[in-house]
């Protein structure tokens, strides 16, 4: 599964993972090279995103959302499997599906890999917003440490929702940028990884209500770690939402981290037995719609 697309595609989500994210195979010892003292290049960048179809990543995940204090902590369980292989408008895309990515149902994303990086092709269901973005780059090959780049700038955009109910669509600016910061040990569930890449991303949005013709701002960063030969290993992000005519935004923050994992031929499972908990954002309508939009969840892995 790859990360990515939260703010702008996730059902149920109006800001989405901006950033997009994850996979990977086995790399060799010397697929890391210095190109300068301060600087690295992941030249075989391609195997920290797997996608061969049957490859199948478990996550367990947790979403705690408040305003001044903290009002919902759940958890939940999401698989992400490769399907193989659509074609779309001419294009060949490997097919991620998702049971339950950040709790918001099932979805499936499209994605092209090719010697540039990945590219995301969209999610179903997906939304007018997204509709109007896509394709977009969520990587760029080879892989620069540290190194960033701008992924979105679009503005005068159809939200696609009537968030100030007076019969008109607002207008949409979105932004985003991703960054590569280095390699770090991370620990999840299913295993450490001495020297996991960290990618960051964040995506800014600014929507023009209609009624008053004020803007109001959302937003989404994101914090993911990518293994060798693994995949997307953890991501945590956070989104900032306005409430409408209240002056407060809530924040919302979803935390997912690999715990079973099948790829290569092999599986391991350190799963735990607590249940997945219903969608936390059911209850509350409006900012349930402005949620719709977020970046593509995870980034998914490409052919």
């Amino acid at each position: 599964m790859f990360v990515g697309r939260r703010l702008i595609d996730q059902p149920g989500s109006w800001l989405s993972t901006m950033m997009v994210i994850t996979v990977a195979v086995l790399a060799q010892p010397n697929s890391f090279v210095l190109a300068e003292s301060s600087s690295q290049t992941i030249v075989e960048a391609e195997e920290y995103f797997p996608d061969q179809p049957g490859h199948r990543w478990k996550y367990r995940g947790r979403v705690t959302e408040g305003v001044v204090e903290q009002i919902a902590d759940i958890t939940f369980v999401n698989t992400s499997t490769v399907m193989g292989e659509e074609v779309v408008d001419g294009v060949t895309l490997t097919v991620f599906r998702d049971t339950n990515p950040g709790n918001q149902g099932a979805s499936d994303s499209y994605y092209l890999r090719d010697a540039a990086g990945i590219r995301y092709y969209g999610s179903k269901p997906g939304t007018e917003l997204e509709r109007q973005l896509i394709p977009y780059q969520i990587i760029r090959f080879p892989i620069q440490i540290p190194s960033s780049f701008q992924q979105l700038a679009r503005k005068n955009l159809d939200l696609g929702i009537d968030l100030d109910r007076d019969g008109k669509s607002e207008r949409v600016d979105v932004q985003a940028w991703v960054t590569i910061k280095g390699q770090e040990p991370i620990s999840v569930p299913f295993a450490t990884y001495p020297e996991a890449v960290r990618m960051e991303a964040r995506m800014s949005m600014l929507v023009h209500l209609s009624r008053s013709g004020k803007t109001v701002r959302a937003s989404d960063t994101m914090i993911a770690w990518f293994a060798k030969g693994v995949g997307l290993v953890k991501y945590i992000e956070r989104q900032t939402v306005p409430m409408l005519g209240t002056g407060k935004d809530r924040v919302i923050e979803i935390t997912e981290e690999l715990e079973e994992a099948e790829v290569g031929g092999e599986i391991a499972s350190f799963g735990r037995s607590k249940s997945p908990a219903k969608g936390v954002l059911t209850h509350h309508a409006l900012d349930h719609e402005l949620l719709q939009i977020a970046f593509p969840s995870r980034l998914g892995a490409h052919p």
